[in-house]
């Protein structure tokens, strides 16, 4: 029988070096040091009438560093942040054990709008001066992060002002919950589907739960998760007599189903024609085997035909989507038994 050693989980006293508690690499290390040694705060002091009389105040860093860690938590509520504040452990080494009052978002919306105000003038370009053009970039992504720190300290308040306290055990239970269908979807969807897709040269293709028979695109409009459609066309009357849909990017796979959906339509005077991207060594043997006779030009046959002499000339500028080709190598210098 298995012996395990004993894990004790009660309750003990440990001394704690909270220095040590934010861990370098981590958002909470690099909130404390740029909030400390990086960002000018000193403006906050004008704000405090308390030299002589009056209670001391918490630090303004220190509040900063509470409200953007307890945003970067999605915790935007004034009450659930003071509650957090005890208990957290990385919130203990950026508080240094000080328990933060409400509204302490008030330093967070000063900031910013200081922030804002010093993009506006364009002096958010750094020590070096920058170009113009990349000037009005670093102004700009300055109004956002601005704008945005705004918009959750706006968010701040209004959580504040509502009656209703949320229940942090209820949360938690409800994302338990969420967590709990998700994975039991998963292991349904995996019950149902135990084998991978599998493409037309044997690799495995990414499922998808909501629509397994879909594939991922390259289109004009960037990578999409949908479906490529093919149509035959009866050539002499002009109209469509196939159509379909399929979940994948590769035109030598459509043929095939093609061929098969029209043999009821094709007669011993029919003949198939396609362009260069439904070529392939497969496809051919399968339309031979078939006895189908079909066109189908290779990718090389505009190269050899003289009526395509002039074809540069109508090519437009490679598309970097579907481009595949990549850079030209250029050519290494050849060497004789002279040059040595």
């Amino acid at each position: 029988m298995a012996r395990y050693k004993v894990v004790d989980t009660n309750p003990q006293f440990l001394s704690v070096d909270l220095a040590r508690q934010l861990l370098p690499g981590t958002f909470e290390h690099a909130l404390n040091h740029l909030l400390d040694h990086e960002v000018d705060l000193t403006h906050f002091d004008a704000r405090f009438k308390n030299d002589a009389t009056g209670a001391p105040a918490y630090p303004p860093a220190m509040l900063l560093k509470v409200v953007l860690f307890a945003y970067s938590q999605g915790i935007v509520r004034s009450r659930a942040i003071e509650r957090v504040c005890p208990r957290a452990r990385d919130v203990h080494g950026v508080v240094w054990h000080n328990r933060a009052a409400f509204h302490a978002d008030r330093p967070l919306r000063e900031l910013a709008a200081r922030r804002h105000r010093a993009a506006v003038r364009g002096g958010a370009g750094g020590v070096r001066r920058p170009r113009p053009d990349r000037a009005r970039d670093v102004r700009d992504r300055w109004r956002q992060a601005a704008q945005q720190c705004v918009e959750a300290s706006e968010r701040h308040r209004e959580t504040d002002a509502l009656d209703n306290e949320p229940d942090i055990a209820a949360k938690t239970t409800a994302r338990i919950a969420r967590l709990t269908k998700d994975a039991r979807q998963l292991r349904e969807w995996l019950a149902t589907h135990p084998t991978d897709r599998h493409g037309p040269t044997g690799g495995v293709r990414k499922s998808n739960r909501t629509d397994n028979e879909s594939a991922k695109m390259a289109t004009d409009k960037g990578v999409i998760q949908g479906y490529t459609g093919v149509a035959a066309v009866d050539a002499k009357h002009q109209i469509i007599v196939d159509a379909q849909a399929h979940g994948t990017g590769s035109e030598q796979e459509l043929l095939l189903p093609v061929v098969e959906a029209l043999a009821t339509l094709r007669t011993s005077a029919t003949v198939l024609t396609a362009d260069a991207g439904y070529h392939s060594e497969a496809n051919l043997a399968a339309l031979a085997a078939l006895e189908v006779p079909a066109l189908i030009a290779d990718p090389d046959m505009r190269k050899r035909d003289e009526r395509f002499a002039d074809r540069d000339h109508h090519t437009s500028a490679p598309d970097p989507l579907h481009d595949k080709s990549g850079a030209a190598k250029k050519a290494l210098p050849l060497f004789t038994p002279s040059d040595f």
